[in-house]
This record gives structure tokens, sequence and C-alpha cells, in this order.
């Protein structure tokens, strides 16, 4: 037998097979839950109402009537912007947050993600 001899290649690499094939099953459903998960951001005190998805989807813009009626179309604009981006903020930070632990896991396994 040759010197350092272990016995069969791939004995305990199938275990680690199994967990990254869980671990992938388990991150898909993570995903699909962020799907379904919503945030909801404003500006202009409530003017402008933005509602997105987990996985970064503009599912609703809300503008007050009010704000129409004054007609600055630019201070509109600004504040659609401003609660846009705060919503895409909301929901990134919801991203990491729930895929938080499946990146720390992958980095245990030297995928360094």
């Amino acid at each position: 037998m040759a010197k350092g001899y272990r016995g069969p290649a791939g004995r305990g690499g199938g275990n680690m097979m199994a967990q990254i094939a869980k671990l992938q099953e388990q991150m898909e459903q993570a995903q699909a839950e962020l799907a379904e998960k919503t945030v909801t951001e404003t500006a202009g005190g409530g003017a402008v109402q933005v509602t997105m998805t987990g996985d970064q989807h503009c599912k609703e813009i809300i503008i007050d009537e009010e704000l129409l009626a004054d007609g600055d179309v630019e201070l509109l604009q600004d504040m659609v912007l401003t609660a846009v981006n705060k919503a895409l903020d909301a929901s990134r930070a919801l991203s990491e947050e729930q895929m938080a632990p499946f990146t720390n896991m992958l980095s245990g396994f030297g995928m360094g993600v």
C-alpha cells in the first residue's frame, strides 16, 4: 500500500455534497419567502409611499392627491425618488438579514461569498 494512502476518494465528500444540496434548497426557500415579504417607505411626511418586495420589485406607489393639486412636479419627483431609494435600502437590508445565515455557511465551506 502506498505511503499516505487513506482509502477510496470521495468517502467524506458525499456528506459535504449533501450539506451543500440541503443548503441550496434552504436558500431557494428563503429567496421565495423574500419575494413575498414587503417593505414600505415614505417621503414628504407620508405624501409618497412606496412598497417593495424583499427581492427588490416595486409593488406599489401611492401619491397623496393633495400633493398633485400643488402642481410642483420637481417636488413630486424628488419625493418619489426619495421614497423609492428608501424602499430599496430597506428591501436590501431585509434580504441581507434573511440571507446572512447562508452567506455565513457558504463562507465556512470556503466559498467566500
